[in-house]
Order: structure tokens, then C-alpha cells, then sequence
């Protein structure tokens, strides 16, 4: 039986938030949260974005925190210890990507 890789962990703030987005934005069934890693062949840095969409063959799935987690296995590397917080400050709210 394979392992399965859980290469991005939530914590329990940013959770709680993506399954209110969820339920609450009219996302469909079957729909998963999409975790990208952009600019991963330059020197500019690996940027993180999120957005929800279907399975597509070739996609990694694992299920953290009752949340169904999409991945491109080539992003892998650069996603191993991302973890997926979100905040809330005065000013701004979102969510934040912190190296573990």
C-alpha cells in the first residue's frame, strides 16, 4: 500500500476558513483546493497561490483536515514543508504560506 504524500499542511485557522469558503462561495462538489507553486524556473522565487478546481489526470490528492488537497507532482519540491496559515490583522486578512 502506497504512503500517502501530504506534501502541504493547514492549520486549524486557515482550515476552518477554507471550508467556510467552501460552503459558503458556491464552490461545486468534487471540487478540491488547488495549491500552485508559480515562478519555479527562475530566480525570482517560488510564489504560492491557491484556488479550487476538478481533479485533472496527472494530479497528486491527499485529505488534510477534512479538505481534499489538489497538487501537479512536478510543484512537488517546491511544496515539502509549506504550511498553509491564514491571519487576520487590523488592516489586511488573508492567507499566508510559512516554510516549517
Amino acid at each position: 500500500m502506497d504512503m500517502e504524500i501530504q506534501p502541504v499542511s493547514i492549520t486549524e485557522t486557515a482550515a476552518k476558513e477554507i471550508r467556510s469558503i467552501m460552503q459558503n462561495k458556491g464552490i461545486p462538489e468534487g471540487y478540491c483546493l488547488r495549491v500552485l507553486a508559480e515562478g519555479t524556473s527562475g530566480c525570482g522565487g517560488v510564489r504560492y497561490r491557491l484556488g479550487f478546481d476538478k481533479p485533472r489526470e496527472g494530479d497528486q490528492q491527499y485529505t488534510t483536515q477534512g479538505i481534499p488537497v489538489l497538487y501537479q507532482k512536478r510543484h512537488m519540491m517546491f511544496l515539502i514543508g509549506l504550511e498553509i496559515d491564514f491571519q487576520e490583522r487590523e488592516t489586511e486578512r488573508g492567507f499566508v504560506f510559512n516554510r516549517k
